[in-house]
């Protein structure tokens, strides 16, 4: 291996609890600094059976074409503070950090445990806990899958997945005030959609344990993906929130977890098997897209419209998740294959797939790659690598051998990357075991 440096910093070196490596990358620097790299790996904090940790990463650490080490991140432990504070408003621990996700003005970040339903609001700046609240445990479970925030701040969506609700945190971050709001909540297994039918049935929805609701520029709809196929189109403002538009499992398969907007459209993922369920197939990877207007000029609607345009369907072993736009004026959308290793490309002009990025090679020979997000600058995409030991997803689909903060150069204005370098994240236990799983990862913007 070339072991280069840069600015005189050695390309790798062994750390207490990591392998560090630190390369470089042959592009010019990276722009626009101002910015932070948050991405949490998933897995407890050590010596616990909860937590997780955050490592946060200034926009600095890649400047001048550097891939930094793994030592020059910011590390919250998220099995301190903010557990504490989790005990002290549910008395329950927080397990299992799965998304991030900043409100608009990237005050705050909102942080949900999948394992336990918890779902945190930190200070970003301060990098303390403000609130922590929890989902309700329904007959099915309990979980905090994702917590979309509102454009405007007025609302958190949270997919409570195994408890088959859609939940709403009524909120205002400025005054730093949070509040669980049962009475808008959607039991997305017992209700009904406008049309007369059931929000769950075999052949229809089999399974509506909600995966992302992905909420639009506007924050007046969310597309709430489903774990058994199928997607429910949700107004979050009214209470109890009202279903705007259903589609069933042969329209929209399961398992989406990428969207994003896109002038005026809506794009939204779906992807593979999560667990042993008859009814979702073991891969999957499928592109879909919708128009907003048509959700606006009134309904009701019928059901599967409007409209959602297949864009692209890949058969045999796939697994479609993270999704990030590219481009200067977001000509290409990105989105990552778990399963393959690659982000396939896809020209937002005519929505046609116009390459293919592999991620194995020099640095990694079973990526995984998951969550994804852009630099301000537009020239290099983060993506979250898996760990050998995935605590969430299908170990088919979610098992990576190079567990950290995949970062990859942006070439051809968008069109094209490969990835540069991996800023490696360990959590090796006294067993020998590998249980680092990073997931969570979002870019705040500083300016």
């Amino acid at each position: 291996m070339n072991m280069q440096s840069c600015g005189g910093a050695p390309a790798f070196r062994i750390a207490a609890l990591a392998l560090i490596s630190a390369t470089c990358m042959t592009a010019a620097a990276s722009g626009s600094e101002s910015y932070e790299v948050w991405i949490i790996d998933q897995s407890d904090t050590p010596g616990l059976d909860h937590g997780g940790t955050l490592h946060i990463f200034r926009g600095s650490d890649f400047s001048g074409g550097r891939v930094p080490a793994t030592d020059s991140a910011e590390v919250v432990d998220l099995g301190g503070t903010s557990a504490a504070l989790c005990r002290e408003r549910t008395d329950a621990n927080p397990v299992r950090p799965h998304m991030v996700l900043f409100n608009t003005e990237r005050t705050h970040a909102i942080i949900a445990f999948v394992a336990s339903g918890h779902v945190l609001i930190m200070d970003a700046a301060k990098r303390e806990p403000v609130e922590c609240l929890r989902t309700t445990q329904s007959p099915t479970g309990r979980q905090a899958h994702a917590a979309f925030p509102a454009p405007d701040g007025s609302y958190i969506l949270v997919a409570n997945q195994n408890g088959k609700r859609l939940e709403r945190i009524d909120s205002d971050f400025s005054a730093r005030r949070f509040i669980h709001n049962p009475m808008a909540t959607l039991d997305l297994a017992t209700c009904e959609t406008p049309a007369g039918k059931p929000c769950q049935a075999p052949g229809l929805r089999p399974d509506n344990a909600p995966i992302c609701p992905v909420v639009s520029d506007a924050g007046d709809l969310a597309f709430v993906t489903l774990r058994g196929g199928g997607m429910l189109v949700v107004d979050p403002r009214p209470t109890p929130m009202r279903i705007v538009a259903e589609y069933d499992m042969d329209s929209v398969k399961g398992n989406g977890c990428g969207g994003l907007e896109v002038r005026g459209r809506m794009y939204v993922n779906s992807g593979g098997r999560p667990g042993p369920l008859e009814h979702l197939h073991v891969y999957g990877f499928d592109v879909y897209r919708i128009t907003l207007e048509d959700f606006r000029r009134g309904g009701p609607f019928a059901p599967n419209t409007p409209t959602a345009t297949s864009i692209y369907h890949a058969d045999g072993q796939h697994d479609s998740h993270g999704m990030v736009l590219t481009g200067k004026a977001g000509e290409f959308i990105w989105v990552m294959d778990r399963h393959a290793d690659t982000a396939e490309v896809f020209a937002t002009a005519d929505d046609r797939r116009v390459g293919t990025i592999p991620l194995n090679g020099p640095w990694t020979d079973n990526a995984a790659p998951d969550l994804t997000d852009v630099s301000p600058a537009g020239e290099l995409v983060f993506v979250a690598l898996r760990g050998p030991t995935p605590l969430s997803g299908d170990p088919h689909n979610a098992r990576g051998s190079t567990p950290g903060l995949g970062v990859m150069r942006v070439a051809e204005g968008g069109k094209n990357g490969e990835l540069a370098g991996i800023v490696r994240m360990s959590n090796a236990g006294a067993d020998g075991v590998e249980r680092a799983d990073p997931h969570g990862l979002r870019v705040r913007r500083l300016d």
